[in-house]
């Protein structure tokens, strides 16, 4: 098929053009030309001269940016052979490529070609390194902006423009690297050349010098276009941002999902619980037209919403009691920690507050004595009556892991935390996928070089008062600690515990800044910085300059960065991670992984979300709320014949299996009794999706360890959210069908309440007690108490038996205590009479009504919804069917928990 030119393609001289004649007298730019044909002939790769050794004795810099480097590899023979500029043709980066002498790259280019005759000119022009004289980078435009297929194997050419900063422009696509995100749907040649592969939308991006430029392309899955699209409601902004792109890939969304559906999606994605069968009863009854709405501001108000999205925050910031550099406290840090943003995720903090609590951190207030730090420091971890962490303005411990010890190891983590990206490339060399070079990523990290968390002592207060060494030294001596032979340090450790329990100053460590100056007296005045660039101020990936000598903390300018209105990371990346928590994938995926390589699947949907997030003052139920009630949120998971292979623009609910916590959370829901479910309901406590989970020996949680951890349970020990796994694998199946643990959960054996199913058999046992028999039980039991008191309190013979006085006082005691408990005992008596006596083992028949029931709340504790017609004759059938029908109850229940449908979200 003839390739489709660009319409709006620019009349601009190819480098082909310009550099293939004999006689064009043109020198070819270092910079502009030489670096980006060695990139586009892959020499700079990291399989050949750019990669971490280089090969036969030549290396490249990664991606061809470190210029003056790469110059003084090409030409840095003394003998000019790699370059020979008295014979330009003899050069070896001439005569290699085209394989004039032996290489192991094989042929890069033929002799005589405009390539060749490019880098010819360059050498005959005395193979100068320009890159200091040409002018900055400003933007690479493709033209096209965008491409649009109607069918398979339809080609059209990209052209490549690069605008440089003093207005000049040109034609670069020869020397411009292309690649395609998804060649299931378009593939790309080295000139630029895309075809269409497939139905459905990817990019193609282009890499120039230091532009990146993605390229939307879309090809329509079917024949529903223009008018014959059909009318879709959008009732609002979110729903007709995904219309609007779903109309031009010709994708009908799906219908809205079932009430039990939505409640069973809500409640998991919100409040990582279950909904519980008597909620879903009355949801499902009410004929209100709100009442969605209504139930998504009723589970933003329970406490598991903030014990689940406490959580999601804690998998963001790493907390992880094994990190945390106290060997003493650090499950209570981890705790606190988990408790200090839990108080705020309930009471709706402001999430840029949160993250300044977190970033701008502070152990020591200004002025403050260690003494007075050591003591109020131990009233957190009082016995009695410990002032509460969360009360607190900030959160040291974010800064007190054992991997964030570095400064690079800090500006890496804040960068996955706070910024969603990965900058670990640009550690080493340019990031392949972002603006980022190495210098931008030292430059970052230099915020982070006074930030350190560990035992300090001011020069003040060294030889004077209490400080660390002198409040460690003294302790060490208490027990006998000897740091060379290191004995006794379970005792020291225990001492230390054992006085901050009771509120005395230990040797805490602490969070604190170091090699600053104080705010020079002008500092008011100062210029103020702009944030309208891409990435800003020296440090932050490769912006201007900020002098921390102007700031009292090097953290306040990344703060100022964070809330600057074009900060193009900090809103985008929460919301990318909460669309990705409600939809199973991000905007932007990997969720992590921000940068211009990885451009959004529907950009105009996260601008959108983001500037409404930063102007609700960074109110995350605002963003739950806005998201929660949208169309797009509440579709069926159930695909229709247009948006059956649809993966990226959310015109149907992705079925996802549950977290990891939420699984196990969901397995103890369904299987515990009605008051430990209605505890769950009420409390995070003994939930795996509450802190339980930070410490490994906690035992209201210790069986479910090792389901966590098959789930799929973050460590939070690297920087990014694929450390948590919500894939299937084969240890999952086994442990959901016979692992001990899932069996003692069904049995409701391995709880101090017992299970439902144990509550049943008692029920139909008759063990289990109706209202008025529980009125009489603790009726009986008080008058137990009385009697047990009342025989406790039995006169005693005198001693003296001749004495006649104490003798008859003793006579008239004795039978008045008689009398006493003689109408006790008949009380008791009384109580007990008429109740007839249930022969032992033997159950009251189980009616047809009453098992109809009990397979109702089998599949609503489960599956979250009544059985079909065709699943209730099913399910009689088998447990009306068997000899004991609550074992068959049993049975039907581990099956379900078995079922896709209940790991699953959908």
């Amino acid at each position: 098929m003839a390739i489709i030119a660009a319409p709006q393609a620019k009349s601009l001289p190819t480098p082909s053009e310009r550099f293939g004649g004999e006689a064009n007298g043109e020198v070819a730019s270092f910079r502009k030309h030489v670096i980006p044909l060695l990139g586009v002939r892959g020499c700079n790769g990291r399989e050949c001269h750019g990669s971490f050794s280089g090969k036969g004795d030549f290396q490249l810099s990664l991606f061809g940016y470190e210029f003056d480097k790469d110059h003084e590899e090409i030409v840095r023979d003394e003998d000019e052979i790699r370059v020979n500029r008295d014979q330009p043709e003899n050069s070896l980066i001439l005569m290699k490529p085209t394989m004039q002498e032996k290489h192991k790259g094989k042929l890069r280019f033929e002799k005589d070609s405009w390539e060749y005759r490019l880098l010819l000119s360059w050498i005959k022009g005395g193979a100068k390194n320009d890159s200091k004289l040409t002018p900055e980078f400003e933007r690479l435009e493709i033209v096209p902006p965008s491409l649009r297929f109607t069918e398979s194997g339809q080609t059209q050419r990209l052209q490549a423009i690069v605008h440089w900063k003093d207005g000049s422009i040109e034609d670069v696509t020869e020397l411009t690297r292309f690649r395609s995100n998804d060649e299931s749907i378009a593939t790309v040649n080295e000139i630029g050349i895309a075809t269409a592969t497939g139905s459905g939308d990817t990019h193609i991006i282009a890499f120039y010098d230091n532009g990146i430029q993605p390229v939307p392309i879309y090809r329509p899955v079917s024949d529903k276009l223009g008018d014959a699209y059909p009318e879709v409601a959008a009732t609002s902004e979110v729903d007709q941002l995904i219309v609007a792109k779903l109309r031009t890939l010709g994708i009908v969304p799906s219908e809205k999902c079932t009430d039990e559906e939505f409640l069973r999606r809500v409640s998991l994605d919100l409040t990582g619980s279950l909904p519980l069968p008597g909620e879903i009863r009355s949801f499902v009854a009410s004929k209100s037209p709100v009442k969605r709405s209504r139930k998504i501001d009723e589970l933003l108000k329970r406490p598991a919403y903030a014990a689940w999205w406490t959580t999601k925050l804690c998998d963001y910031t790493g907390n992880n009691a094994q990190n945390l550099n106290d060997p003493v406290f650090r499950n209570d840090m981890a705790r606190q920690w988990y408790e200090w943003i839990y108080h705020r995720v309930k009471t709706n903090v402001p999430y840029d507050q949160i993250a300044e609590g977190l970033i701008m951190a502070t152990s020591r207030q200004k002025g403050e004595s260690f003494q007075h730090f050591a003591t109020g420091m131990s009233h957190h971890y009082k016995k009695e009556d410990p002032v509460p962490f969360h009360t607190r303005e900030s959160m040291p411990f974010y800064w007190a892991r054992r991997n964030v010890r570095k400064p690079e190891e800090k500006a890496l983590s804040f960068a996955h935390a706070f910024l969603g990206v990965r900058i670990q490339c640009a550690q080493c060399h340019k990031h392949p996928f972002d603006q980022w070079t190495q210098q931008d990523f030292k430059k970052f990290q230099a915020f982070f070089e006074p930030i350190q968390y560990k035992a300090n002592t001011p020069r003040g207060e060294k030889g004077s008062g209490m400080n660390y060494q002198s409040l460690m030294k003294e302790i060490e001596q208490f027990v006998g600690y000897d740091k060379k032979k290191k004995n006794n340090r379970k005792q020291l450790r225990e001492e230390i515990r054992k006085r901050a329990n009771a509120g005395k100053p230990v040797p805490w460590q602490e969070l604190h800044i170091v090699n600053t100056k104080p705010r020079s007296k002008g500092g008011k005045n100062k210029k103020k910085q702009n944030y309208s660039r891409r990435v800003i101020t020296p440090s932050v990936l490769g912006g201007e300059n900020v002098h921390l000598t102007e700031y009292d903390d090097p953290r306040q300018p990344l703060m100022d960065w964070l809330r600057s209105g074009d900060n193009p990371y900090f809103a985008p990346a929460f919301v990318n991670r909460v669309w990705h928590n409600h939809f199973g994938r991000g905007i932007v995926d990997p969720v992590d992984d921000m940068n211009l390589a990885n451009p959004p699947s529907n950009k105009p949907l996260l601008d959108h979300l983001a500037k409404g997030f930063a102007q609700s003052g960074y109110d995350m139920q605002w963003l739950h709320r806005t998201i929660l009630n949208s169309d797009t949120y509440q579709r069926s998971w159930r695909p229709n014949d247009t948006n059956r292979h649809d993966e990226r623009n959310f015109s149907r609910m992705t079925i996802r299996r549950l977290p990891a916590e939420v699984v196990a959370d969901a397995i103890t829901q369904a299987t515990a009794s009605k008051s430990r479910v209605d505890a769950m309901t009420a409390t995070s406590k003994g939930r795996t999706i509450g802190p339980d989970t930070l410490s490994r020996n906690n035992k209201n949680i210790s069986s479910l360890n090792y389901a966590l951890s098959v789930f799929g349970k973050p460590d939070r020990t690297a920087n990014c959210d694929c450390e948590r796994s919500n894939e299937p694998t084969l240890l999952q199946a086994i442990f959901t069908r016979n692992d001990p643990a899932m069996n003692l959960l069904l049995d409701g054996r391995n709880r101090k309440s017992k299970g439902w199913i144990q509550e049943i058999n008692e029920w139909y046992s008759g063990k289990t007690k109706s209202t008025a028999q529980a009125a009489k039980s603790r009726q009986h039991k008080v008058l137990v108490g009385q009697r047990k008191k009342l025989m406790a309190k039995a006169p005693k013979k005198p001693a003296n038996k001749q004495n006649a006085r104490a003798m008859q006082r003793y006579r008239i005691s004795a039978k008045r205590h008689t009398q006493a408990l003689q109408e006790l005992n008949q009380k008791i008596r009384n109580l007990n009479g008429g109740e007839p006596k249930q022969p032992a083992n033997t159950r009251r028949p189980i009616t047809a009504r009453e098992l109809d029931r009990l397979i109702n709340e089998t599949f609503l504790r489960t599956l979250s919804r009544f059985p079909t017609g065709t699943e209730l004759a099913k399910a009689r059938v088998d447990v009306g069917g068997s000899t004991d029908k609550i074992a068959g109850v049993k049975d039907l229940l581990w099956a379900l928990l078995n079922t896709k449908e209940f790991l699953a979200n959908h």
